[in-house]
């Protein structure tokens, strides 16, 4: 197993938080991960991403160029990143907040609304754990008990009340 994550959005849409779950989740299934935030120069509002490497091998970069796997939750960063996405690859695009979309037989894309759904919901800032709940869903990569250690390992234990709400938001993305 290899995958290339790449997550993009805007501060504040829990970019970072989305890719440190992976990381945790590649940490307790034994894999080797990397973890690697950018961000822009505001906190809030600016620019950031996240890499993320999953390996059953050692990596090699840190640095994700060509990723396999795409989670993209605007429009400035699906513009930016999805003509990037490796033949064979998969993007999964917050549809509310993404208004053109791609057909191309090289990628698999998914167009999931989710900051719509987060809406629906009462679910505040789930939108990033909605679409990761699909990538989890297509790719496999974790069983429901990692993911539910992952968050267990991600939130304080002041806040472990949101990890109901962050698994909802999973469940929500993977039945979409």
């Amino acid at each position: 197993m290899k995958y290339d994550i790449l997550l993009a959005g805007f501060g504040g849409q829990g970019i970072l938080f989305a890719g440190k779950l992976l990381a945790y989740c590649a940490l307790i299934d034994g894999k080797e991960l990397s973890w690697l935030p950018s961000y822009g120069p505001e906190m809030r509002g600016g620019t950031c991403n996240c890499s993320v490497c999953i390996s059953d091998e050692p990596i090699g970069s840190p640095l994700v160029l060509t990723p396999d796997l795409l989670i993209a939750l605007n429009q400035p960063s699906y513009d930016k990143f999805i003509g990037s996405v490796r033949k064979g690859g998969m993007a999964f695009v917050d549809s509310t907040l993404v208004d053109t979309t791609v057909e191309t037989p090289d990628i698999q894309c998914f167009y999931v609304p989710a900051t719509q759904m987060e809406t629906d919901a009462n679910l505040p800032k789930a939108a990033n754990i909605i679409l990761l709940g699909k990538l989890l869903k297509e790719t496999g990569m974790f069983s429901d008990e990692v993911i539910r250690k992952g968050l267990e390992k991600l939130i304080p234990p002041k806040r472990a009340h949101l990890i109901e709400n962050n698994l909802r938001a999973i469940s929500m993305g993977m039945n979409v």
